[in-house]
């Protein structure tokens, strides 16, 4: 059988004027996932990134570790199905409905690093309504639209692999959420409660055998776990 190994970006620049920036703490959690790849002489016959930059630094920084350790990989490909869905337009489009009942609720989103748990709370009510699909914009990316992006890629990695390949996925915990949904076909709104568990630079396994994909194991921190250092087990 073949292995997907889906792995969620170093921190990103959360409340900083560009997001899409790992943070020094999601270099160095990639510089700790590399290390520990090489440790185990885990070789990837492929790394995929989603096109953003915090999945794209992620992977290179990885690979750079691996490369480090005399395990030459493959070069990096892009795809940008495994991108992340477009958070910041899911709140701009769900939130004005939202502030009837949540009079603070713009504050909030404004100062998210000051209020982190009144923006989890806001935003995963936000989630839900974007899960419920009644409320999708002709402007706004639907969850529909989201998880067909998703397969997408899927189908692609599949329909080219051979049967033993070990593939390496640098994405992001939405779209992470949206395999788990498809492969385990457990209810989305199941699926995001796990989302808001999966830990950066975390590993997700799948096997696969032709179209036939099963989840193996997911989340696995261990290399963050070894450190002994909590401030590198980051969710955001």
């Amino acid at each position: 059988m073949g292995s997907i190994y889906l792995i969620r970006h170093g921190q990103a620049s959360f409340g900083a004027d560009d997001y899409d920036v790992l943070s020094p703490t999601g270099y160095r959690q990639a510089e700790v996932l590399g290390a520990h790849l090489a440790e185990l002489d885990l070789r990837f016959d492929r790394c995929i990134s989603g096109s953003l930059f915090r999945q794209r630094h992620t992977a290179e920084t990885v690979i750079a570790q691996l490369e480090a350790a005399g395990l030459t990989g493959p070069v990096l490909e892009t795809d940008a199905a495994f991108n992340e869905f477009d958070a910041e337009a899911v709140i701009r489009a769900l939130l004005p409905a939202m502030l009837p009942h949540e009079p603070e609720a713009l504050d909030i989103m404004r100062n998210a690093t000051h209020n982190r748990v009144e923006f989890q709370r806001l935003f995963a009510l936000i989630i839900d309504r974007w899960l419920d699909g009644q409320y999708d914009t002709p402007a706004l990316q639907s969850w529909l639209a989201f998880v067909a992006q998703v397969q997408s890629g899927l189908d692609r990695i599949l329909d080219s692999a051979s049967p033993n390949e070990r593939i390496a996925v640098f994405t992001s915990a939405g779209t992470i959420t949206a395999l788990l949904h498809l492969i385990t076909r457990m209810p989305a709104r199941q699926a995001f409660e796990l989302n808001w568990q999966i830990v950066n630079t975390s590993l997700n396994q799948l096997k696969f055998r032709g179209r036939e994909v099963s989840l193996a194991s997911f989340n696995s921190y261990a290399h963050l776990q070894l450190m002994k250092a909590p401030e590198l087990i980051t969710y955001r």
